[in-house]
């Protein structure tokens, strides 16, 4: 998988972290002699190496064999640490985890000795925006530590940490990366990478990461997908800039204040996807070249350029004044902040050329003459090449086949040989001349009859003709008229299973369908009273949807509508088949009579002593029945019978005492 250049060329060893010996050396010399603190405060910039050198020391302070003040990389502490499979090495990022619950459990996990090295080691970085909270939680732990913990702080603003805490820790100062450096680190990583990087090229990067490292790598990184051949004009194509050749033309407009020339070559860059706010921070580091070269002798030191641009900043520099000069970086200032606020970074850059052109101050010096602006022309775009890809191998020549050998003619089968003939056994030596009628048997005795002997003969089978189909409760159903007794009692049972107070008192009413309804006949007091109410009127629906699968309205019969009209007769019931005659069964044998054993005479018991009269307990007086028993008995009278079900004959008496009914329904 592919990683950036900035993590895969990060410093291993304190030797490889480019700008800061002043660090390094201190850091080494602690780590060698064992003299190294317990908390460490690291600022400055982005990309100047606060977070390597801090990774790097925690290895080399738990390496098993560190060489000189470096990890050794070998180990497997080193690796463990690399690979994040040691946990004693914990880097904690303090924007995210900023809160007093967090510096809690930093403070509860130093208490635990490390697992797999010497030290615990805890990088904080971006310390600054801890909350206060957190801070005061953490003074007591920064100031005395377990022998075993380490805390390295890493941070850009300095200025926001408390002094309680800048007191507590070892403070070290990165300083920004000169462009030199940055360009020969550059460089060595180009030429690991297998890449042709132009030395314009790698200083031009250097001078735009400004002072940091990690962002040259990011740029370099970017300049890659365009082309591995990094020339001045891919770099210039791939960030956005405008070249040297744009910024002199431009830069010369505005000292002769000529605001045609100076839009015209801002439409031109604008048109080449150049960025307003690069090119004012590159505008205003072309005129602070000029006021450098102005004022001082020998610039070569402070300005950074080669010798050709260098010779024309002090060509430049020696014809116009230095306080049209000043005042161009004054109003390239106030632009570049109105720029990052402005909506449109274009009419921006545009108002402050033509302010400058506009301006009363005398540019150019007495005796000097103008500088010529050159011509530009529309840029060319950049044609990026992609990487040569590696030429295909030559095929190798077929080899030719060998000529196929002629196959040898098959060896002659050799005839079989002929079978010997089978040696003849020799014949017994002796022989009886008997045949199997006269070999004598013994006299088996007759078996006994089987069962099968007491049946008859069997008679010739008569065809039995087939029994026709039961018919199901459908074939019975009639469009109109009267329910048969077989539907009416499959209804009734369907309808029980669900609504318990129908029992018994849907058995002696009939039913007769006209056309979707179906005409409920009953003399049952109940029955008439429940089925017009909406529950049980639902039960006997879903019970008829359930057994004819049809949805029929009920309702109770009128006086006298169906007093003319027959009851349906049954289906005929099939005639049953004769069964068989029972086999008759063998007559048991008599047992023989036992033989009867003599009675032993009895011995007489001795009399019981009379026991003492007790006086007869008074009989219980008989416990008075329920009142619903007694109602129960008089309302049926003596016309209950044995075997008349009682809640029948109940309900019978019921016909005409609306009042019971009610007490029932309650």
């Amino acid at each position: 998988m592919y990683q950036a250049l900035y993590r895969k060329w990060r410093p291993q060893v304190f030797a490889d972290v480019v700008g800061q010996e002043h660090i390094t050396r201190t850091l080494i010399n602690e780590i060698e002699t064992g003299r190294h603190s317990h908390a460490y405060l690291f600022t400055g910039s982005r990309g100047t190496g606060k977070t390597t050198c801090a990774k790097i020391f925690a290895k080399a302070v738990n390496c098993e064999h560190p060489v000189n003040g470096d990890p050794c990389n070998e180990c497997p502490t080193c690796k463990g640490i690399d690979s994040g499979a040691i946990m004693d090495v914990i880097e904690i990022d303090a924007a995210s985890n900023n809160g007093v619950d967090n510096i809690r459990d930093i403070r509860d996990e130093a208490n635990f000795t490390p697992v797999g090295g010497k030290y615990r080691v805890y990088i904080i970085d971006e310390v600054h925006m801890l909350s206060t909270g957190a801070f005061n939680a953490l003074l007591k732990t920064l100031e005395e530590p377990p022998a075993h913990v380490k805390f390295i702080l890493a941070t850009t603003e300095v200025h926001k940490l408390p002094a309680t805490i800048l007191s507590r820790c070892q403070r070290f100062d990165f300083r920004r990366i000169t462009p030199e450096d940055i360009a020969k680190r550059l460089s060595y990583v180009a030429e690991r990478e297998d890449l042709i990087l132009e030395p314009d090229a790698a200083q031009l990067i250097a001078r735009l990461a400004d002072g940091a490292l990690r962002d040259a790598l990011s740029i370099l990184d970017q300049c890659i997908g365009h082309s591995r051949h990094i020339t001045l004009d891919v770099v210039n194509a791939t960030v956005g800039l405008a070249g040297k050749e744009d910024l002199f033309a431009l830069g010369t407009s505005i000292l002769n204040k000529d605001g045609a020339s100076a839009l015209t070559q801002i439409n031109l860059l604008h048109n080449n996807s150049c960025d307003m706010e690069r090119l004012c921070n590159e505008l205003t580091n072309h005129f602070r070249n000029l006021m450098i070269c102005k004022a001082v002798k020998n610039p070569e030191d402070l300005v950074i350029s080669s010798k050709e641009e260098l010779a024309e900043y002090k060509r430049i520099s020696a014809a116009y004044s230095m306080d049209f000069i000043l005042e161009v970086l004054n109003v390239l200032g106030d632009t570049l902040s109105n720029l990052r606020r402005g909506l449109n970074r274009r009419v921006e850059m545009e108002m402050a050329i033509i302010r400058l052109c506009n301006s009363e101050t005398e540019s150019l010096l007495p005796d000097a003459e103008p500088i010529e602006v050159k011509q530009l022309e529309a840029p060319k775009p950049v044609v990026f090449e992609p990487a040569p890809l590696p030429e295909p191998e030559p095929e190798p020549e077929p080899i030719p086949e060998p000529e196929p050998e002629p196959e040898p003619e098959p060896e002659p089968i050799p005839e079989p040989e002929p079978e010997p003939e089978p040696i003849p056994r020799p014949e017994p030596a002796l022989t009886f001349d008997i045949t199997p009628e006269e070999i004598p048997f013994p006299d088996l005795p007759e078996p006994e009859p089987a069962i099968e002997d007491y049946l008859p003969a069997d008679e010739p089978e008569t065809a039995v003709p087939a029994a026709e189909d039961e018919a199901s409760v459908e074939d019975y159903i009639p469009s109109e008229g009267a329910l048969p007794t077989e539907t009416w009692n499959a209804i009734i049972r369907e309808v029980v299973t669900t609504d318990k107070v129908l029992i018994g008192s849907m058995n002696s009413a009939r039913a007769h369908r006209k056309g979707d309804c179906l005409v409920v006949e009953t003399d049952n007091v109940l029955l008439r009273r429940f089925l017009p109410q909406d529950y049980h009127n639902g039960v006997i629906r879903d019970a008829i949807r359930t057994v004819l699968g049809e949805d029929l309205y009920v309702r109770l019969a009128a006086d006298g509508e169906f007093a003319s009209e027959p009851e349906p007769e049954p289906a005929p019931e099939p005639e049953p088949i004769p069964e068989p005659e029972p086999i008759p069964e063998p007559e048991p044998i008599p047992e023989p009579e036992p033989i009867p054993e003599p009675i032993p005479e009895p011995i007489p018991e001795p009399e019981p002593e009379p026991e003492p009269e007790l006086e007869p307990e008074p009989e219980p007086a008989p416990k008075a029945e329920s009142s619903s028993a007694s109602i129960f008995e008089e309302l049926l009278g003596d016309e209950k019978k044995e075997d008349e079900d009682p809640l029948d004959a109940f309900l019978d008496q019921l016909e005409g005492q609306t009042d019971f009914s009610l007490f029932i329904e309650d």
